[in-house]
């Protein structure tokens, strides 16, 4: 739609069940949180998965959102042919401040019809991870909260959630 004129070329916009929603504006929380979630996968995983930031993983032919971090699977061309898809998606992950509840209501049940195996959803404002796992055409069937002193884990890489949501940040090149 951008290419068409349709959109501005800079729009922060998704495709969802058909229709071009307006992301919220991001502030430097979650753009931090963004680089760090980045770094850290990035590095620690680094020939076993591709981390891709804010781009779009193709749902279905009306649905492509773009999640803040998804962990791929690896393809030699590193999506250049074609956009991600589910099943390609180890994990997807949103940063929330002000979309929580669009990311909690609208996203994750979007996420778990199409097979997503896992997702965590950042809360900035509650200060935890909201993690869901077992995808089921209703939604994920198990979700749990993780909190500060807690760690996830993601292709065998420990996560620890302080780090996530905290101040202070790790060595993201440190396993």
């Amino acid at each position: 739609m951008g290419a068409l004129g349709l959109l501005r070329p800079d729009a922060r916009v998704e495709l969802i069940e058909g229709e071009v929603v307006d992301m919220a504006p991001i502030g430097p929380d979650h753009v931090g949180t963004v680089n760090y979630l980045n770094a850290v996968l990035a590095s620690r995983l680094a020939g076993r998965a591709i981390v891709q930031v804010q781009g779009p993983v193709r749902l279905s032919d009306f649905t492509e959102p773009e999640p803040d971090v998804l962990v791929l699977l690896p393809r030699d061309d590193y999506y250049r042919s074609r956009h991600a898809e589910p099943g390609d998606v180890v994990l997807a992950i949103e940063v929330a401040k002000t979309s929580l509840r669009y990311d909690r209501n609208v996203k994750l049940p979007l996420f778990a019809r199409a097979g997503i195996s896992e997702t965590w959803v950042v809360d900035l404002g509650g200060d935890a991870i909201v993690v869901a796992t077992g995808p089921r055409s209703w939604g994920y069937e198990h979700v749990r909260v993780a909190r500060r002193g807690d760690s996830l884990e993601v292709l065998g890489v420990e996560v620890d959630v302080e780090l996530v949501l905290g101040d202070e940040v790790d060595d993201p090149t440190v396993a």
